[in-house]
């Protein structure tokens, strides 16, 4: 069993970054400028938005952190948004949720300038995926292909189950594992809540996408030996155990799970640090005007 160390590999992209950053200063070009606008004080939010900030630092982006009241309204943030798409200085910028509920997220997407849009959620971007076009792709199932590829997971005509449905990840890589692509080529099965003989059917998974939310859900007697496993999910599990009362589980039980796989991602240490890395990846893109 190999672990798909997310860590290790978002560090050597970021490094990566970080020397294309660096040859772009020496020949006096604009360094990628990333912008994120966090609404409110949720937890969670703030620690990823954090981390993008931080990791911008490291590859020599610039980077700008608007911070809004949990109470700012509808109007104002789109008001911001448009800030953005007209500020020549921003390469890319992301909003990041959840939003408040007097906010409509869909809204706030659709008012994202498509050339900025380096989270990939954009209507237009999503379409030149689905299309197989040059695009932004969501980052997180960015991230995961990229994972397969570096460590040389043979994809083309395996079948993957992808287990959720979400526009975030679910949708994304099921389109993404379908197409003619190094990680692509696959006989896709896409899983969710209504689905029947759960089991029989992962039990058949050559390789599985696990991003369905249930903490622990898919266990050992689910999954065929040599199985891939790539577990999405992240959950905040009590545990007294633990210093902070919690541990972090994903959508896999690890430990049945593991003993069954060939390669397997943790959580966490797994898709997370992937996810920042390619949205810093996506932001180099708009910078160098690639897409769209």
């Amino acid at each position: 069993m190999t672990i798909l160390d997310g860590k290790k590999t978002s560090n050597e992209i970021k490094e990566e970054i970080a020397n294309h950053v660096s040859s772009m200063i020496l020949k006096g070009e604009r360094v990628p400028h990333l912008a994120a606008i966090l609404v409110g004080s949720d937890g969670a939010s703030m620690t990823y938005v954090n981390a993008k900030v931080k990791a911008c630092k490291l590859v020599g982006f610039n980077s700008t952190l608007i911070e809004l009241p949990e109470y700012t309204s509808e109007e104002d943030l789109l008001e911001k948004i448009n800030e953005l798409n007209t500020n020549d200085d921003i390469d890319g910028f992301i909003v990041q949720l959840p939003l408040p509920e007097q906010i409509d997220e869909q809204k706030v997407l659709m008012a994202v300038n498509p050339e900025k849009d380096v989270d990939g959620f954009h209507p237009v971007n999503v379409g030149r995926m689905a299309l197989d076009l040059p695009t932004f792709l969501p980052a997180t199932p960015y991230g995961i292909m990229e994972l397969l590829e570096r460590y040389q997971i043979e994809t083309s005509g395996k079948n993957v189950v992808v287990m959720g449905r979400s526009h975030i990840v679910g949708r994304p890589m099921s389109i993404l594992m379908s197409q003619k692509r190094k990680a692509g080529d696959a006989t896709v099965t896409v899983v969710h809540s209504r689905s029947k003989n759960l089991s029989q059917i992962t039990k058949e998974a050559d390789i599985i996408v696990a991003a369905i939310g249930i903490s622990e859900f898919l266990t050992g007697d689910m999954v065929k030996e040599d199985v891939v496993i790539i577990d999405v999910g992240i959950t905040r599990v009590p545990d007294a155990t633990k210093k902070n009362g919690y541990r972090l589980a994903g959508d896999v039980h690890f430990e049945s799970v593991s003993k069954k796989a060939s390669y397997i991602t943790p959580v966490p240490g797994g898709v997370g640090p992937m996810t920042i890395a390619m949205l810093l990846k996506n932001t180099l893109l708009a910078r160098e005007k690639h897409v769209i």
